[in-house]
C-alpha cells in the first residue's frame, strides 16, 4: 500500500523486507534521503534503525518518519529519542502521510542549502580569491600536516617556492589587470604541471609554495623543472600581445632520517634561500638545497 501511494506521489520508493535490509540501505553511498520506517520490523526494529543511522553521523541528512502503531507517550518520546524526525500513528490517513512528506523534503531542501553554503564558505576562507590556489594560511596548515606525515611514516617530502620572474614590470608596463590574467594563468599552468596529490597555494604576491609529499631531492628538482617549464614554454596573453613569462624556484626537501628534525619554518627558510639563488644565478631556473647556500643580503 505504502509503495503504491508514495509512486503514485511522485516518489521512487526502495523497499526493505526487514530491519536489516534497512539499515543496509541507509548506510550505502546511493542512500535515499528519506525513510519511512515502521516500529516492529523483523530483525532490527525501527527505533533501532534511527539509533544507528544517528551514531553515523553521515552527510546528507536522512530524514526519518516512524510509524507505529505504540500510542503510548513514553514510545513516541523513546522513537523521537533514537532519532526519528517524525512519527505517524498507525491506522494513518493518506492525506496526512503526504503532508508530513512534504515538510520533510522542505527540511532536506533546506538542509541541502545549508551545505552547499558552508562549502562556499569553506571555499572562501581557504582559497585566494584570484588565483583559486590554496591561500597562505590554508597551504601553511597542508604543508604542516605533511611534515607530520613524513615523520609519521617515515617518507620524504619537498617543498617548492616558486616566484615570477620580474612580475613588477609586467604590472608596470601592461597593468593590474593583465598582470592577474598573468598570475590566474600561472597558477593553472602550475597546478597542471603537479601530481593529483601536491598541494599548491598562494603564499604572497607571485610567491607560490608547491607540497610535494614523497619526493626526496632528484625528485623534487625533476618536478620543479616541470613547474618552470609549463610557465616558459608558452607565451600569456597581455593585451593585445603575448608576453615571455618565467619563474625562479627554490626547493627544499626533508629527507627520512631528517623528518624529526624540519619543521616548516625550517623548510620555508631553506627553500627561500635556494629561491634566491636562482634569482641571483640569471633567474629562470631551478636551485634545491643541499649545495652551498648563501644568505640573504640585510
Amino acid at each position: 500500500m505504502l509503495r503504491n501511494l508514495l509512486k503514485r506521489w511522485g516518489y521512487e520508493p526502495v523497499i526493505a523486507r526487514d530491519g536489516k535490509e534497512a539499515l543496509r540501505i541507509l548506510q550505502s553511498e546511493d542512500a535515499p534521503r528519506l525513510a519511512v520506517l515502521d516500529w516492529m520490523m523483523p530483525g532490527t526494529d525501527g527505533v533501532e534503525v534511527c539509533r544507528q543511522v544517528r551514531a553515523a553521523n553521515r552527510e546528507p541528512y536522512i530524514y526519518i518518519l516512524l510509524l507505529t502503531s505504540r500510542a503510548d507517550s513514553q514510545d513516541l518520546v523513546d522513537g523521537m529519542d533514537a532519532g526519528a524526525d517524525d512519527y505517524l500513528t498507525k491506522p494513518f490517513k493518506a492525506p496526512e502521510l503526504r503532508v508530513r512528506l512534504r515538510a520533510g523534503c522542505r527540511i532536506l531542501d533546506l538542509q541541502a542549502e545549508l551545505l552547499h553554503a558552508r562549502e562556499a564558505l569553506r571555499e572562501q576562507a581557504t582559497h585566494d580569491g584570484l588565483t583559486l590556489l590554496f591561500n597562505r594560511t590554508a597551504i601553511m596548515e597542508v604543508l604542516g600536516n605533511e611534515i607530520a606525515r613524513a615523520e609519521r611514516e617515515r617518507q620524504p617530502l619537498a617543498l617548492l617556492m616558486v616566484d615570477l620572474d620580474r612580475f613588477k614590470h609586467i604590472n608596470d608596463t601592461y597593468g593590474h589587470l593583465d598582470g592577474d590574467a598573468v598570475l590566474r594563468e600561472a597558477a593553472r599552468r602550475m597546478k597542471a604541471a603537479g601530481r593529483c596529490y601536491d598541494s599548491i597555494g598562494r603564499y604572497g604576491g607571485e610567491e607560490f609554495l608547491i607540497v610535494l609529499p614523497g619526493c626526496n631531492a632528484a625528485d623534487a628538482h625533476a618536478q620543479a623543472e616541470r613547474v618552470r617549464e609549463s610557465l616558459a614554454s608558452f607565451p600569456f596573453a597581455a593585451g593585445s600581445g603575448a608576453l615571455d613569462v618565467t619563474c625562479s624556484i627554490g626547493v627544499s626537501c626533508v629527507g627520512v632520517s631528517r623528518a624529526t628534525h624540519a619543521g616548516a619554518d625550517t623548510l620555508i627558510h631553506e627553500a627561500d634561500e635556494a629561491l634566491y639563488q636562482a634569482k641571483s644565478q640569471g633567474r629562470n631556473r631551478v636551485v634545491t638545497t643541499g649545495v652551498t647556500a648563501r644568505r640573504r643580503p640585510a
